[in-house]
């Protein structure tokens, strides 16, 4: 029927076509005729495909399997004789005795106990400072299986795990290195009244803002520099384990605007250089400058360098260095790399250290109550190196240190001279240093955004 209704449909084609044909040549009638003859070919070919078949008409087949089910009564039996323990975790508090400590961990064992006190080790946990964290495991008695908490080694960077665990009726303790927990913080703060009150007021670590005196003390002296609303921001490491931090890095990267002119700093350390890491401004140059601004970490300027009335001899003299008042005891640090020229006594100035740096530089240090340790003639002196101490030998009426800088052997005022920066990075530490660089000015933006304000303009270093 659908052929027969193909055909019948196609049959008026054929009249039109032959009428088509009327007056034309033979040969273009054959080749006409040709190719209708197979066109109509194709169309019943077409016509005669048959359908798809029906899904619904598949044949279907059952399969049937045994199953074998799990022995419930087995698994019970297996849990059951597995031991189950128990975990919890406190924070030492001020005040707490071994017994307080193990109670509230939810310990009840009278062995362990004993262990902890008369192993050496073991006995550590009662030297944690408040705060620290300890974790135990129990069993459904109350009997300890394991008791562990972080300690600090001989210096702060030896952190490691202390165990307390169970074999049978005998303990062990051991300790293990602690795998640290590397994070970066960035921190805002503005001054008030010191610096070390903002720092606190933004939760930064004393040992972050002791680092942030020293990239910044080439520029700013933070005992007579700092003005009410001077702000910084800077981004340091912390190091945590277990989720708690152990111990502050160093700063990567800081920014301090001091009576409105602003000092940006990033660390760098190349892995190629014997020279070690230093910080740098953000255009690739050393901060590192070649003398202090000041030898005491912090203190006051208790006499310039100007003409003033001698204190002892009572008479008009030029004061040839500045005096930096500070308590006995204060560590004096060299300014500059250089060698000790000499170190002993002179009637003026007391216990007294000389040190020459390159070129015709040198710098006087008078009145220290006592030398550092290994401090002789000849000895070589790194910036930052601690030389002695302050005290008030010689002619001084007061703890101070008496600080002199000469070019050429001639007294220069040290708060206002200018000296070089160091050495300054390669081509290749460049492409190096471009990478870093650009992660931190990506973050200091991001404090920049949190503050609301725009980037500030930078003042040459």
């Amino acid at each position: 029927m659908l052929i027969k209704d193909k055909i019948l449909g196609f049959a008026p084609k054929f009249t039109q076509f032959a009428q088509l044909l009327t007056g034309t040549s033979r040969k273009t009638k054959i080749i006409s005729a040709t190719a209708l003859f197979f066109a109509a070919c194709a169309f019943g070919a077409a016509g005669v495909v048959p359908p798809a078949p029906d899904p619904a008409d598949a044949p279907v087949r059952a399969v049937l399997l045994d199953l074998a089910l799990p022995d419930l009564t087995q698994q019970i039996v297996q849990l059951s004789d597995s031991r189950q323990y128990y975990s919890n975790e406190e924070r030492v508090r001020s005040g707490d005795t071994l017994a307080t400590l193990l109670t509230r961990l939810g310990v009840d064992d009278d062995a362990a106990a004993a262990f902890i006190k008369s192993d050496a080790l073991a006995h550590t946990i009662m030297q944690l400072r408040p705060g620290k964290r300890v974790r135990a495991q129990t069993d459904a008695d109350g009997e300890l299986l394991q008791l562990s908490t972080t300690i600090a080694g001989d210096d702060d960077d030896a952190i490691k795990n202390l165990l307390i665990t169970r074999n049978g009726d005998r303990f062990q303790s051991m300790e293990a290195p602690a795998a640290l927990e590397r994070r970066i913080e960035m921190r805002s703060g503005e001054i008030r009244s010191s610096l070390f009150a903002a720092t606190d007021a933004a939760q930064i670590p004393d040992a972050i803002a002791s680092q942030m005196v020293e990239m910044f003390s080439t520029n700013v002296n933070f005992a007579s520099d700092l003005r009410r609303g001077d702000h910084f921001n800077v981004v340091y490491e912390t190091f945590w384990h277990n989720g708690e931090p152990v111990r502050t890095g160093r700063v990567l990267a800081g920014e301090f605007v001091n009576d409105g002119q602003t000092y940006q700093s990033v660390w760098f350390n190349d892995p190629s250089s014997k020279q070690g890491g230093g910080y740098y401004g953000f255009d690739g140059k050393s901060l590192k400058k070649a003398f202090l601004k000041s030898p005491l970490p912090f203190t006051r300027i208790s006499s310039g360098f100007s003409m003033r009335l001698h204190p002892i001899l009572g008479k008009w003299k030029q004061h040839k260095g500045v005096d930096f008042a500070a308590p006995t005891g204060t560590p004096i640090r060299a300014s500059g790399d250089g060698v000790i020229d000499f170190v002993g006594q002179q009637t003026g100035y007391g216990n007294v250290i000389m040190i020459k740096h390159w070129s015709n530089y040198s710098t006087v240090y008078g009145h220290m109550s006592r030398f550092a340790a290994g401090i002789r003639k000849g000895e070589k002196v790194s910036q930052g190196d601690v030389i002695g101490y302050v005290g008030q030998t010689g002619w001084a009426t007061g703890p101070h240190l008496h600080y002199e800088f000469r070019i050429a052997n001639v007294p220069r005022d040290p708060m206002s001279v200018d000296v070089p920066n160091a050495q300054p990075l390669t081509t290749a530490q460049m492409q190096r240093f471009g990478i870093v660089s650009t992660d931190m000015k990506r973050r200091l933006a991001l404090l920049h955004q949190q503050d609301g304000g725009s980037q500030p303009a930078l003042a040459s270093n």
